[in-house]
């Protein structure tokens, strides 16, 4: 008896032992159960909120606290409403490269997205210039807004970031066509003369972009399409337009500011050959650089003869006279909206003084504000673009390609520099008095005050009439006393 009692005990306690080791087991696994199903929600939270959130959350918490956490410190942020993609059937791929400085290829860039939209072909994020006398090393999305423009446009025209391999194979061996398209072409020289060879090739490269497509002569869905991408598509990137925010924020506490682009750097005047109020020195320098650069035709060039004709930018000191002339007044900020400027203080003495309030992008950001703009002129002059839009006064010193696109966006003081120098030189040789200048001056100018005009048109001229992007006007909506009119 002793010994079965013995033993029904030390099996009494080794059952007790086994149920003890299963109920610690299934602790244990509805543990871990309970631990994965945590993780597991832990995971996609984070995938949906990011880490910094967890960090200040429980490790276990129930839907409805994640809801309730959700609504109040997370307040839903409306999605972008994307345009609706356009179907069309694709007659290849056109690649393009731009060349000239930001402004210049700003418009290449409109019309190529016309082009592309017209023959039914997908456009290539276009390259942009690196070879001329910038040496702007900058790429498409280092200036601009990469995906909103490809996204922004998607209901009209396809466009990708890089060729897909099978396009990008025949570009390899050598089985695209490349060449530049005519200047002031038509839009039927697209459809009869590039379409085909699209056609045939699969990928047309057009190597040239500046001034490629008409101004004039277009369809009217054609031209607000240049509009759309010119207003809205190219967007400048975060940080260059973060950063114009600042310069104009800054400026803005000091008053009112007019905007002066003074096209007075060395390039433009060794292209245009102007070199009023030059030395012997720089007047040789600047021969030499125009002999140096192929592309710039002209070589021999009276200075005198093509600045009496209106066709070379105002000095620094014949701007003075100018500004003071209009009775601009001497006490508002000017922003300097140019390159280095030729000859440097020597040259800007005269502004300097009729005119203390002198700024420019360098002298009001810190350098390390600027460190990541050195060496890339076309950032720089996104800036400056970015900051003579919200000017109170704009005024270029030359009709170039800033200043005719910044005038198609907003009213610009649109100086006649032919009458000018013939005032100036009238004025400085003692024929005419102060008053006299002064009076010339304002009412040669009181019609030329950004008000809209219609845009001329010169047929068989068209490097001579009025640039489209200067005067969109199919784009301009209508006064109200112009809608009475009609």
């Amino acid at each position: 008896m002793g010994l079965k009692t013995l033993g029904g005990e030390k099996l009494m306690r080794g059952s007790m032992v086994s149920r003890s080791r299963m109920k610690l087991w299934i602790i244990r696994a509805t543990t871990s159960v309970l631990l994965w199903t945590c993780l597991v929600q832990l995971t996609a939270l984070g995938e949906m909120w990011g880490p910094r959130v967890l960090k200040g959350w429980p490790s276990c918490f129930l839907q409805e606290s994640a809801a309730a956490l959700d609504v109040k410190l997370f307040p839903e942020v409306p999605a972008r409403v994307l345009p609706p993609k356009r179907v069309y059937k694709n007659n290849g791929y056109l690649m393009v490269s731009c060349n000239g400085g930001l402004n210049q290829m700003r418009a290449a860039i409109c019309d190529m997205v016309v082009i592309a939209r017209y023959l039914n072909v997908t456009l290539v994020v276009p390259e942009l210039d690196k070879t001329s006398f910038w040496a702007d090393p900058s790429e498409f999305q280092d200036i601009f807004d990469v995906d909103h423009f490809i996204t922004s446009l998607r209901d009209e025209v396809r466009i990708l970031k890089e060729l897909p391999p099978r396009p990008k194979r025949r570009v390899e061996l050598g089985m695209s066509y490349t060449m530049p398209p005519i200047s002031w072409s038509d839009i039927s020289y697209y459809r009869d003369q590039i379409l085909p060879l699209i056609q045939k090739y699969k990928v047309v490269h057009l190597n040239r972009t500046d001034a490629r497509l008409a101004n004039n002569g277009q369809p009217l869905e054609l031209q607000k399409l240049r509009c759309r991408v010119n207003f809205s598509a190219l967007k400048f990137t975060t940080q260059i337009e973060e950063l114009g925010r600042r310069v104009i924020k800054l400026l803005r506490r000091n008053g009112p500011f007019l905007v002066l682009h003074l096209r007075y750097e060395m390039d433009m005047l060794a292209f245009s050959g102007c070199t009023q109020g030059c030395n012997s020195e720089e007047v040789d320098e600047l021969t030499r650089m125009r002999y140096a650069y192929p592309w710039w035709k002209e070589k021999i060039i009276n200075s005198e003869l093509k600045r009496k004709d209106g066709l070379c930018p105002l000095t620094p000191e014949e701007t003075a006279l100018t500004l003071r002339a209009l009775d601009i007044d001497h006490d508002i900020q000017i922003y300097i909206a140019a390159g280095e400027i030729y000859g440097g203080e020597r040259r800007m003495a005269s502004l300097a003084a009729a005119y203390p309030k002198l700024v420019r992008k360098e002298t009001l950001l810190e350098s390390s504000d600027l460190r990541y703009f050195q060496n890339h002129s076309s950032q720089m002059a996104a800036l400056d673009y970015l900051v003579s839009l919200e000017s109170d006064i704009f005024v270029p010193t030359y009709d170039g390609n800033m200043a005719k696109v910044v005038e198609g966006h907003r009213r610009t003081i649109l100086l006649d520099r032919r009458f000018l120098v013939e005032l100036i030189d009238q004025y400085n040789n003692g024929s005419l008095t102060w008053d006299e200048f002064s009076t010339a001056v304002k009412e040669a100018h009181a019609g030329r005050m950004g008000n809209p005009t219609k845009r001329l048109m010169i047929p068989d001229r068209p490097k001579e009439e009025d640039y489209f992007y200067a005067n969109p006007e199919e784009c301009l909506r209508p006064s109200d006393e112009q809608l009475s009119s009609i």
